[in-house]
């Protein structure tokens, strides 16, 4: 498997470092706003593209890649506003993709255990609930996109009370999500941590792996077969 990383900073690196247990090695690099560079660059053949590039630049890198016919694997928050464009150049190039707020298995089984305790209380109306998510200070987008990711799927679930969201912008953590749901005289909580990017960078390499041959928009519930 032959992977072009879009965007080389901290993910980037350590998916390059990890590469070799996936059985991928790394046709090439491009910076973060590099539309221009992957309509002209020359990589030789590459199988899927990972995009932890910026905001910004997603909406463009998605159709250059796209008219290339490489697959995608998008781990690059805060540009859902314009989803519904960047769904119609995968459609129209015929590729297959990879986006998720979180490539963290242990996220996405957390979403899952999230979903149902939600469900549960529900019924529960003098339980109420929160979410608070801290990163560190480098992070731009604030919730991040786990939390609008676990918001989602709590309201999904049957959830239907006000749920308040914060959110910590500070040191080197590099993720904890912790929702609770709080009643007169208890209180739940749910929390997952992430002690470092590798987590994310092993389910990136793992989508990448998946999404090869595969033509359509995906999530890691597909990835991880819970959509079955």
């Amino acid at each position: 498997m032959r992977i072009l990383l879009v965007g080389y900073g901290r993910m980037g690196r350590m998916v390059e470092r990890l590469a070799p247990e996936y059985g991928a090695e790394i046709a090439g690099a491009v910076d973060i706003d590099s539309a221009s560079s992957l309509r002209e660059g020359d990589w030789g053949h590459v199988d899927v593209a990972l995009d932890f590039s910026s905001p910004d630049a997603v909406p463009a890198n998605v159709p250059a890649l796209a008219k290339r016919g490489i697959n995608i694997v998008v781990g690059t928050t805060g540009w859902s506003a314009q989803e519904a464009d960047v769904r119609k150049a995968v459609d129209a190039g015929g590729i297959g993709v990879v986006v998720a707020p979180n490539f963290s298995t242990g996220v996405v089984l957390f979403e899952a255990i999230v979903a149902e305790a939600s469900r549960l209380f529900a019924s529960q109306p003098e339980f109420g609930a929160w979410l608070h998510e801290a990163h560190h200070n480098q992070k731009k987008d604030a919730p991040s996109g786990t939390a609008l990711m676990l918001k989602r799927a709590m309201e999904r679930s049957g959830y239907a009370l006000p749920l308040d969201v914060s959110s910590t912008r500070a040191g080197h953590d590099p993720g904890t999500h912790t929702i609770g749901f709080d009643g007169p005289a208890e209180s739940i909580t749910l929390s997952h941590s992430a002690r470092d990017r590798s987590a994310f960078a092993r389910g990136a390499l793992a989508a990448a792996k998946w999404i090869q041959g595969k033509r359509g928009w995906f999530t890691m519930h597909d990835v991880l077969g819970l959509n079955r």
